[in-house]
């Protein structure tokens, strides 16, 4: 059950108890020096979760891949530059899905064979799922359609067909151009290995998601704007995911978002597509369609079923978006970022990301790209009034800040800083941080880039010591924490917000990965920390803030053994290099 029935979500009883529920889970799986999370200890390979859902009986829907890279460069997609629009198609929706949650690359290794995509995942075990809701024309000309997307065919699997009529008495109001986008987690494909930190895997990596389908809808010169204001009833209902007789109760998929897809010239208020009216116009839907089973047996994990309870989402009022309310965001654009390689095309850079597995531990950046790369984390808004991707996508200013560990960057000194993302946070953190700390304005960064030097000399050890002991901390150009304001937030603002801190870090995760790619290295996401020793590093005292995710970046060291092969036969796709 994802929802809980006692009581109203939001009531004073009911919310205590569920913020109480959050807090719980979020302090048991905490790692620390001499206890980690609870797992399952070790890798049941007989019963790894199939990667691909599919749901057998549905009519599928071939999409076609980009026919040719016209796409703009990479650096002037972060620019907020004008691009040039692409209509509302079957071409179009293909191409949305192919630079967002498609296949990347198949590898191969001793007979092992397995696949990566361009939006990242924890363990590469992809616990997200992608739903559209589709209006009449698009492609069926007399009926809406709700579809599941599958990667491993780039296909859109027909779970419910929408007669005109009722598609009209759902959506009297709906745009002329546009779709519904839906996305839910299978939390069982990342307990299968991480055990109860799992959940919190989940939400990084819809917020991957949530950033990869941002960008690629910003190539097209579309928009992805979040309906923050639905419940999770809504969007389950919306996408047939409260049908349990359509799935193993085990691999449930819990909702997670809607969002509206609409053309980039489209002015259109988010908070004027109510949901309530739709969500229960489907019950009289006919659907189609039974979930493939992922694994033969399940290892039961309570803490991740109650916070599936305890963090639901209940339908709430609207909060302005970063592209609704201009005054939260943080810096002008004054054009195209200049990374190195940030002039190849957007379609490349977004295509070859990769998560590195080791560094060489030489590769440094020169000061100006690092600064362009962290510049990107903080939302901007263009001479053109085009709000950076991906943040027009996610609702108010946000809550997280950066916590650095600089190992290799020319012209600054190595050791800690801090990334003061909102300028109205600067007080509250050196309130709560090391009083010894410098705050020193880091060594020629731009006036807006509120980074500051907060402890001189090595920290490579400390980097990788505090992450799991994995060396790709400490032998990098740069690492990370990503400290979010926390229990203050979820008191304010309801126990569901757990859900957002964690999908900011994942679109802040995105971000940097596809900016390695374009500066000319590669980066990857560290799940595996030791909270507790993290914040006390920094001098974190209690839950006001919090580190939920970390990421590091450098020079990569490439595994030679692998064969690399395209992620399509290449006669549906023509030529791409894996």
């Amino acid at each position: 059950m994802f929802f809980s029935k006692k009581k109203p979500p939001g009531s004073g009883s009911e919310e205590a108890a569920r913020l109480a529920e959050v807090i719980a889970y979020h302090e048991a799986t905490k790692h620390h020096f001499r206890r980690y999370a609870a797992s399952p200890g070790y890798l049941d390979w007989d019963n790894q979760p199939d990667p691909f859902r599919r749901f057998e009986g549905c009519s599928r829907i071939q999409l076609p891949f980009a026919a040719r890279d016209d796409f703009p460069s990479f650096n002037a997609l972060l620019g907020g530059s004008r691009i040039e629009p692409h209509t509302f198609d079957l071409g179009s929706l293909g191409i949305f899905f192919e630079h967002s949650m498609a296949l990347s690359a198949w590898k191969e290794y001793q007979g092992s064979r397995w696949a990566l995509r361009v939006n990242p995942s924890s363990g590469n075990l992809h616990p997200t799922e992608g739903y559209v809701v589709l209006p009449p024309g698009l492609p069926s000309p007399g009926e809406g359609l709700v579809c599941h997307y599958a990667p491993g065919e780039h296909q859109l699997e027909i779970r419910s067909r929408i007669p005109r009529e009722l598609w009209t008495k759902a959506f009297p109001d709906f745009p002329a151009d546009g779709f519904l986008l839906g996305l839910s987690s299978i939390h069982w494909r990342e307990a299968w290995k991480y055990g109860e930190r799992a959940y919190r895997y989940c939400q990084h990596d819809i917020g991957h998601a949530l950033a990869a389908l941002s960008f690629s809808a910003a190539m097209l010169d579309w928009r992805v704007l979040l309906l923050d204001t639905s419940s999770d009833e809504e969007v389950a209902a919306l996408f047939g995911l409260d049908r349990g007789m359509d799935f193993f109760p085990e691999e449930r998929e819990h909702p997670d978002l809607v969002a509206l897809v609409v053309p980039g010239g489209i002015k259109v208020n988010p908070h004027e597509v109510p949901l309530s009216k739709p969500a229960e116009v489907f019950k009289s839907l006919k659907w189609q369609g039974q979930a493939n089973r992922l694994s033969q047996e399940h290892v039961p994990w309570d803490r991740i079923d109650a916070m599936a309870v305890a963090a639901a989402k209940p339908k709430t009022s609207p909060v302005p978006s970063i592209d609704e309310n201009k005054k939260s965001v943080l810096r002008e654009s004054d054009g195209p970022i200049p990374l190195p390689e940030g002039r190849l095309s957007a379609r490349d850079i977004i295509l070859r990301r990769r998560s590195a597995v080791a560094f060489d531990g030489k590769t440094g950046l020169p000061r100006d790209v690092f600064y362009s790369i962290l510049a990107q984390t903080v939302p901007s808004i263009s001479t053109q009034g085009l709000i950076s991707p991906p943040w027009g996508a996610f609702p108010g200013p946000g809550h997280v800040d950066l916590c650095l560990f600089v190992h290799l960057v020319d012209g600054i000194p190595p050791g800690l800083y801090c990334l003061v993302r909102n300028p109205a946070r600067e007080a509250a953190l050196r309130k709560a941080m090391k009083r010894s700390f410098l705050w020193k304005k880091a060594q020629g960064a731009p006036e807006w880039l509120n980074l500051f030097l907060l402890l001189e000399g090595d920290a490579r050890t400390a980097a990788a010591r505090l992450s799991c002991g994995q060396e790709i901390a400490g032998s990098s150009a740069f690492s990370l924490g990503m400290v979010a304001e926390f229990e203050p937030v979820l008191q304010s603002q309801g126990a569901w917000k757990y859900r957002h801190l964690f999908w900011e870090t994942g679109m802040i995760g995105q971000i940097l990965y596809l900016c390695a790619e374009a500066s000319g290295i590669r980066g990857t996401g560290i799940g595996c920390f030791f909270d507790d020793p993290i914040h006390d590093l920094f001098g974190f005292q209690n839950l006001n803030f919090q580190s939920l995710y970390h990421f590091t970046a450098g020079g990569p060291i490439e595994d030679q053994r692998l064969t690399s092969l395209p992620p399509y036969p290449p006669q549906e796709m023509g030529s791409q290099e894996a």
